[in-house]
């Protein structure tokens, strides 16, 4: 199959009108990204807590969670893939209190299952905060956060801006929560949950200082952690009260203006259960603006059985918006094009001027830079900020005005950029050098990501886009390259930190090394051609299982989607691989064989990471925009 046939040049249009159909008329593009349950759950919970349950919600809810049971009882945390332990026991609770009781068959079956995986006692550490605020289990056995963190200075051991922002958007709140230990009585017990021979939920001996517990922490963590529960029985002081008003303070700072938290569903639950702790209820205005910030996640679907509330988990528009500029760019769209000109615009307006927790670690650096959703201000990154700089700097408006308004917006997310660089070369996604190894190994919770180190996707990312302004020969350029190389693994791959997994990051670093200049000889090159050319599979696609976070024979390896395949050919394109090569000929041909007559491609596999072995999720604009934007690059050729 050649690219100059009629059925490919078919594909392209079609995949570009398809593209432009889904365009938003203010200009932005994004759609629903799956994920597990388990933020369907947590927002039934702190409904419950504050009291402001309608039958309406939790009924929809409940179809919602009931609806992505697996065969084996339990829910998942990818398409297909086994049932996990704590998602599982946190739909359970959260459907018994919807009103499902314990005799029905797919909450015996969920029971089941929750057993043979060793009980409410081996779950993580989410699942045990829920249950021990509703009376299911001791607070003994969740690690303890003291308020009073929120005190320690910056540069402090164990400070909170020693973790990472999703962790410490977890740690203050938690702070609060511990303070009070709140427990809210539901009316039932999940007895019913305890495997067989196992200690009650609610035995008091119950401990995360364990040295039996699943995931048993460090044994100096532990023993920190007993400390931290003796302080914490101590009787208030001057220090605990100006701690709690601090922690308070510190959650409402970081409200953006819709009521969220970081444009993310589980993070604006635990601000929301923080404030819980502190005293406030459904009638405190900041409680309300939260619940309704939580409101604007939900998307409602009917079935048969009636309608289901799902929730978004995080809304990606500035992200996909940027990324969707680049394909129709790619497959030849004119820079002046209307649709491109109403996503430059709208991506120009989201442009962040505030000072957030990023400038901890940079003090006094000017601000500027883009972040994933609609309204949030408090939390740039350097992933997004560098996929908006291209997409800006690609789109030519006629009217020199606007030109030049950009063109300051673009010239700040530069300097914004380079500000976030690590000491190494390496760009992480919302902090620069936040690498702590103390906060690592002395913090008990259970999180895969405590901190946020660079990684090369990001970094990938972030040099593709400095490279592209001309900047490739600036010292930090270089630097940045050189952090690339180093990272390389043995067998010309690139881990991949907030994609999955290998084939994302390796598609991501050759783009990127060879935009900044190195050539598509150099050794790294080659040897991640030869990787990836090693990894296509028979059909003439690529794909990669989550599962590759855990088992090291999985990198590279599963059946092919489009996103992936696409992922592999961008790669191949920018090391020189050319549109006559058979390996370049049969990927495409089967994007063409997979694409729907609408112009769209399905994608079930979860492609995205939250937390490695933890929390995936979907892009759903992947599977569109970049099948569109590989064809569109290989079609120059011609």
């Amino acid at each position: 199959m050649h690219l100059d046939t009629p059925d490919t040049k078919l594909v392209l249009e079609r995949g570009i009108d398809r593209l432009l159909a889904m365009q938003d008329a203010d200009g932005w593009w994004t759609r629903c990204p799956d994920a597990n349950v388990m933020v369907d759950a947590v927002d039934v919970f702190i409904r419950e807590l504050l009291g402001v349950r309608d039958e309406k919600t939790v009924s929809a809810s409940a179809r919602w969670i009931r609806s992505q049971q697996s065969p084996d009882g339990g829910w998942t945390i990818y398409p297909h893939g086994p049932g996990d332990l704590s998602t599982t026991v946190e739909a359970y609770l959260a459907l018994r209190l919807s009103g499902d009781g314990v005799e029905l068959p797919h909450m015996r079956a969920a029971a089941q299952f929750v057993r043979s995986q060793g009980g409410l006692a081996s779950c993580r550490l989410e699942a045990k905060i829920w249950l021990a605020l509703f009376g299911q289990g001791s607070w003994d056995s969740v690690p303890t956060v003291l308020p009073e963190v929120v005190l320690l200075p910056p540069a402090a051991p164990m400070s909170l801006y020693k973790f990472s922002t999703w962790t410490r958007l977890a740690l203050v709140p938690l702070g609060l929560v511990h303070d009070r230990r709140p427990v809210v009585d539901p009316g039932f017990r999940l007895d019913e949950l305890h495997a067989v021979g196992s200690k009650s939920a609610d035995a008091r001996h119950d401990s995360p200082s364990s040295p039996s517990s699943p995931s048993s922490p460090p044994r100096v963590a532990r023993l920190l952690d007993q400390g931290a529960r003796r302080l914490n029985r101590l009787s208030p002081g001057p220090l605990r009260r100006r701690a709690l008003r601090r922690s308070i303070q510190w959650i409402l700072d970081r409200q953006e203006a819709d009521g969220a938290w970081l444009a993310c569903n589980v993070a604006s639950v635990f601000c929301l259960l923080g404030l819980y702790a502190a005293g406030k209820d459904a009638k405190d205005p900041d409680i309300r603006r939260g619940l309704e910030g939580l409101d604007r996640f939900a998307v409602w679907l009917e079935s048969p059985e009636g309608p289901m509330r799902r929730m978004n988990c995080m809304p990606t528009p500035v992200w996909d918006s940027a990324l969707c500029v680049w394909a129709l760019l790619d497959a030849g769209l004119p820079a002046d094009h209307p649709a491109l000109l109403r996503a430059a615009d709208w991506l120009a307006g989201q442009e962040v001027r505030a000072y957030g927790d990023w400038a901890v670690a940079r003090p006094g650096s000017a601000a500027g830079g883009w972040s994933v959703g609609f309204v949030e201000k408090s939390y740039p990154d350097c992933d997004d900020t560098a996929v908006v700089l291209e997409a800006l700097s690609r789109v030519r408006p006629e009217d020199p005005e606007a030109a030049a308004t950009r063109r300051g917006a673009v010239n700040r997310g530069i300097n914004w950029l380079l500000t976030m660089q690590c000491g190494d070369g390496g760009w992480a996604a919302y902090d620069a050098d936040n690498t702590s190894l103390i906060a690592t190994k002395l913090a008990t919770l259970d999180f895969t990501e405590l901190t946020d180190p660079p990684c090369p996707d990001i970094t990938a990312h972030a040099l593709e886009a400095l490279a592209a302004q001309g900047l490739r020969d600036h010292p930090r350029v270089r630097q940045a390259v050189r952090w690339l190389l180093t990272h390389q693994e043995k067998d010309g791959s690139w881990y991949g930190r907030w994609g999955v997994n290998y084939l994302y990051s390796t598609g991501s670093a050759v783009t990127a090394l060879r935009r900044a200049g190195v050539p598509e000889d150099h050794d790294a090159v080659r040897r991640a051609v030869r990787w990836l050319t090693g990894r296509q599979n028979a059909d003439g696609g690529w794909g990669e299982h989550v599962r590759s976070y855990e088992d090291p024979a999985l990198h590279g390896r599963g059946a092919s989607t489009p996103s992936q395949t696409a992922w592999a050919l961008l790669a191949l394109h920018a090391a020189g691989v050319t549109a006559g090569d058979g390996r370049v000929q049969r990927a495409l041909a089967w994007l063409a064989m997979t694409q729907n007559a609408d112009g769209s491609w399905d994608e079930e596999t979860f492609t995205g990471t939250v937390l490695p072995r933890q929390f995936y999720m979907s892009y759903p604009m992947y599977r569109q925009l970049y099948p569109v934007m590989a064809i569109g690059r290989y079609s120059r050729q011609l």
